[in-house]
Formats: C-alpha cells, structure tokens, sequence
C-alpha cells in the first residue's frame, strides 16, 4: 500500500509538471541566407522572452510554399510566407489545388524585392536576354519559385522550353553564378539580402541587376492585384550604381486559423512590442508598421490579430 501511494504521488507530481511545462512553438523561416531566416531567428528569441511559460524556435524551411503545407500538416504554428503563396493556399489554387490551407494573418510585414541577378561577364542586360540561358528560379518550396514563373510566363517564355531553369536557394544559386554553372538568378526577398551581399563583394565579380517591373502589370491581370512596382535603390548592394525597377510582393505572417485567439492576440502584440529589437536583427523589421495593416494582406486575419489591431483604432477584415 505504501508503495502503491508511493506511485501515485511520483504520477501525480509528473502529471503536474507536465501541465506546467513550457508552450513548444515554431517558426517557419527560409533558406539561411534570406530574410525570412534572420527575422525568425530574432522574433522566436522576443516570443520566447516574452510569452510566459513558451518556448519558440525558427526552423529552417523551402520558404513560404513550405511553411504553409507544415502549418496545414500541424508541424508548425507560425510562418513566414508572401502573400502570393498565402493567397493561393486560402483558396485552393496553383500549389494548394484541391487542399486548401487554412492560414490567418497575423501582421502585413514588408515588400518582398524581387531579384534578377546576374553578373556583367555574362552579357545579359534585359529579361529579354534570359532567353536561352541557364536560370535558378528559387527552390522547391519557395514563394521565390512561384514569382519566378509568373514572371516568365509574364514575358511569354514558355518555362519548360525557352530557359534551363535549376531550382536553387538563394545561396546555392549564388555559389552556382560564381561558378559560371549557371547565368542569372531571380529571387525575391527583403534588402539587403545577405546571399546577394555575398555575391557583390566576391573579389572579381560585377553584380548586374535587371529592371523588371513591367512584367507586374501582365502579372495582376492574371492573378489579382498582388504585385506592385518599385525599385531596389543605388548602393543597396556594393557594386550597384543604380536604382532597378522591380517587382515587389507583400510578406506576410501567418497561423493556423485554429490558433486560440488569446495566442494570436499574444503573438500580434508582442510582435509590434518588439520591433526595436528585430531592427537590430535585420532593418527590413523598420518597415513593419500598424499603418500598412488592412490593405497588404490578401487574406483575412486572425480574430487575434483584429483584437489587438481594434485596440489601436486600426480595422482589418
């Protein structure tokens, strides 16, 4: 009996600290030498100082496609994606045919910037010239890829046929254009993105930006009104003289629309809370601001999210 007793309470005293034990929550990020990685790694260190009793961790993902198939398979609870990738994944389309995901959002953060890259050895000097060259377009996985291909398509490049296209991460697609393996690359992510960084200061090499942003009229008449013109301006990167016309595409973060909304409302709030400290992380956090909440997001918000964004005089759908 008194061992009996003796058991009970060692199952009691487990079955407690089990209830106390701290919160697992993750963060799907991106390739390392993205955005996405860098602003993770600092938001899971602000949730996980913050947010009692949790601890959250940034995983390194393909990206936005990734994340949100790892929110829907309940791997992870937070993602970083482009709105895009979100827009199509709420409705079913594209890479999410026939199973939806269902994501809320939980803040509009930046522009995305999109990329082609290529250095001045190789001779290309519009999209025009990409025809018949070797490409990376983002890897398996990657909000990159999809824009990669509506942009192709944009420029009446059959995909299949008109480029050899690899299917690179951005610092792979870096390490295969240093290596001459392939011709240019295009990716889509915040400024500065420390791959291309990399790339502009390898001794030897001229990087080469291309203006695009005609494509994003050919792209919004096909699939909504999602990608904006803009510009990478001069000296972002060493080595680049000018300002290029891009195309540029909302990030968004995201959860599960079965996130309780006390947790969405925790996240959302220590998110905006926290910006000082992601500044120091990455200074694309200085462009994340209450005033571009209701308009970026091409899918609803978590009730959450609208409870934190109501209490600061801010209406959201």
């Amino acid at each position: 009996m008194k061992l009996r007793k003796i058991l009970l309470s060692v199952v009691s005293a487990m079955i407690a600290v089990t209830a106390m034990a701290d919160k697992n929550l993750s963060i799907g990020t991106g390739g390392t030498g993205g955005v996405y990685y860098a602003l993770g790694g600092g938001l899971a260190k602000i949730l996980t100082d913050k947010l009692p009793d949790t601890q959250v961790t940034a995983e390194v993902t393909g990206a936005s496609i990734d994340n949100l198939k790892f929110i829907r398979a309940g791997k992870m609870d937070i993602g970083f994606t482009m709105a895009d990738s979100a827009s199509d994944a709420v409705q079913g389309v594209e890479k999410f045919k026939d199973n939806k995901v269902a994501v809320r959002t939980i803040a509009a953060l930046y522009p995305n910037h999109v990329h082609v890259v290529t250095t001045a050895n190789t001779g290309i000097n519009t999209l025009s010239d990409l025809k018949g060259k070797r490409l990376s377009t983002g890897a398996p996985g990657s909000g990159t890829e999809v824009v990669a291909l509506r942009m192709l398509e944009a420029l009446g490049f059959d995909k299949d046929k008109d480029v050899t296209r690899d299917r690179l991460s951005v610092n792979e697609s870096v390490d295969a254009l240093k290596d001459g393996k392939i011709d240019a690359f295009i990716w889509a992510g915040g400024l500065p993105t420390a791959a291309v960084t990399d790339l502009a200061t390898t001794p030897g090499t001229k990087i080469k930006l291309l203006d695009h942003a005609e494509v994003a009229d050919v792209m919004n008449k096909k699939y909504g009104q999602l990608y904006t013109k803009g510009s990478i301006p001069a000296k972002v990167y060493p080595g680049q003289d000018k300002a290029v016309s891009n195309v540029q595409v909302w990030n968004l973060l995201v959860v599960d629309a079965k996130m309780s909304e006390d947790l969405a409302y925790q996240i959302t709030k220590t998110l905006f809370d926290g910006l000082p400290d992601l500044v120091r992380v990455h200074q694309e956090a200085s462009n994340i601001s209450l005033k571009h909440q209701g308009s970026a997001s091409p899918i609803p918000y978590h009730p959450g999210a609208k409870k934190y964004f109501k209490e600061k005089g801010i209406t959201v759908q």
